[in-house]
């Protein structure tokens, strides 16, 4: 079920069978496979790809020529850059022991999970199965291998947390008080515990995080920054 209120062009390939939510755009030789599901304002860019059953949330953004297969389930306000890879075969091979052909009973396809508000950098692979913490960030390049928590800011091969990053997706910068840190772009306060991070519940100020219904760019060339 495709929305009135949704935009695709005519080279793109999209599956009757998938739902399309309301301000969703895909655009050129993008593919979206029977039984995806993508939310209101989502925008799928050039020669991406969305596998089969694979649920978008609300106002995500699939960059050109990204891959996410299925069974991936990306939350709302989810930023996946160009060239990107989600997969879904831990063990791959193209063929069985006998030689033969594998077919799609020979595996079990396993997926990637992506919190809310996170985003994978261009280039970036995320190894199913693995779950990114919602308003984490994946630097461009970077290999994900075990789950990433809230927040984190990961890098490198294999990733690794570098740094913790708040809403507006800054580094954060300590506030002189142990565990407590702060963004430098909204000013609301995060408390690390551990090795993982919330935001201040004795913050009086702003938090910081944008509303879910922030208008998503509407053009094919989406910014690919990271």
């Amino acid at each position: 079920m495709h929305s009135p209120a949704s935009r695709i062009v005519d080279s793109a390939d999209v599956s009757p069978d998938a739902v399309i939510g309301d301000g969703s755009s895909v655009w050129h030789l993008a593919q979206v496979r029977e039984g995806a599901v993508l939310g209101a304002g989502c925008v799928v860019g050039r020669g991406a790809y969305i596998g089969t059953g694979v649920e978008l949330g609300d106002h995500c953004k699939i960059q050109n020529y990204a891959l996410v297969y299925e069974p991936a389930r990306l939350g709302h306000g989810v930023f996946v850059g160009p060239a990107a890879v989600l997969t879904n075969d831990t063990f791959p091979r193209a063929v069985n022991p006998d030689g033969s052909l594998k077919s799609a009973a020979d595996w079990e396809a396993v997926g990637v999970r992506i919190g809310d508000g996170a985003s994978i950098g261009a280039r970036a692979v995320c190894v199913a199965p693995v779950t990114v913490g919602e308003w984490a960030t994946v630097a461009a390049g970077a290999v994900v291998t075990k789950d990433v928590p809230a927040f984190a800011l990961v890098v490198g091969v294999p990733a690794r947390r570098v740094a913790w990053v708040g809403h507006a997706g800054r580094p954060l910068e300590p506030t002189g008080t142990p565990g407590l840190w702060r963004c430098p772009v909204t000013g609301a306060t995060y408390r690390e515990h551990g090795e993982s991070l919330r935001p201040d519940r004795t913050d009086t100020g702003t938090t910081g995080t944008p509303t879910t219904d922030t208008p998503t760019t509407d053009t094919e060339e989406t910014p690919t920054h990271d």
